[in-house]
């Protein structure tokens, strides 16, 4: 089985942007938005921020406590996005419950929406308008397939989880690109055949090691997006990587596969949305 690392991904787009801004007559600036000290958006926030200065991009961290009322809140964010040295947004959600995410969601820029959370952007994905950005996380997928150059013309793919964030904005960036998709879910019946009888499995269910050898057909290629802690709190994904070994052509490990690539999509993102802002 060959395995499709993430870092591989990485060096592709991050190098294509650095070729990028050498024509660009400015350096395009991301704000990410941060309420309360969780430990995951504080990693992912370091990460992100990380990724952006390799590159060469601005990036400016705007962090609000815990208890900040939903007024206060909307009214630091209309701020950020009403900042015309913004190019774009990137915000760490869940949202604490006090604070009316949805509304949030409808206040971003369209153009700023980097991470795919405004209606607007939504709509343009199921609608296959490629003016809008899709979330990080199923576009990385299809970075790393195109990487791998697998055309998903004709292909039969099954996607585990129907999430806003990856199962269903995937299946419709996988429709765009002419694949036969079946989203799974906890009611999925017989999910075992219907994996099996597909040439790509996406495993989004956030739930370790869920998907082993037997969803998994002879030569099919396997995605792993789950990031979880295994019984031995050591992080692995939704798949049983070990017991596919001899039966898939190849997947993505966890750590080092989709998730490492998702902050790259994130500096791309970030570069086209200053693009369109700025006219060019």
């Amino acid at each position: 089985m060959e395995i499709l690392k993430g870092a591989d991904v990485v060096a592709a787009i991050n190098q294509s942007i650095k070729d990028e801004l050498e024509t660009m007559s400015y350096i395009p600036h991301l704000a990410i938005v941060r309420v309360g000290e969780k430990p995951d958006d504080i990693s992912y926030e370091r990460g992100a921020t990380k990724r952006m200065e390799t590159v060469g991009l601005r990036c400016t961290s705007y962090h609000y406590p815990e208890d900040i009322t939903d007024e206060e809140f909307k009214k630091a964010f209309m701020s950020i996005n009403d900042d015309e040295d913004v190019d774009a947004i990137l915000l760490l959600r869940p949202l604490p419950k006090h604070i009316k995410e949805s509304d949030i969601e409808k206040m971003i820029n369209p153009v700023k929406d980097v991470d795919g959370i405004s209606p607007v952007n939504m709509a343009k994905i199921y609608s296959g308008d490629k003016t809008g950005f899709a979330p990080c996380t199923p576009t990385a997928v299809i970075e790393m397939l195109d990487y791998a150059g697998i055309d998903l013309m004709g292909k039969r793919v099954a996607i585990v989880g129907r999430s806003l964030v990856v199962g269903k904005p995937l299946a419709m960036l996988m429709i765009g690109r002419n694949a036969t998709v079946t989203v799974c879910h906890t009611k999925t019946v017989d999910m075992k055949n219907t994996c099996k009888k597909a040439e790509i499995v996406v495993a989004a269910a956030g739930k370790a090691k869920m998907l082993d050898k037997e969803y998994v057909a002879e030569g099919a290629v396997v995605i792993d997006v789950g990031i979880n802690m295994d019984e031995n709190f050591k992080l692995c994904g939704d798949v049983d990587f070990e017991s596919i070994t001899d039966t898939a052509s190849m997947a993505t490990p966890v750590p080092g596969g989709v998730g490492t690539v998702t902050t790259s999509v994130l500096a791309k993102h970030v570069v086209a949305a200053a693009k369109i802002r700025r006219g060019n």
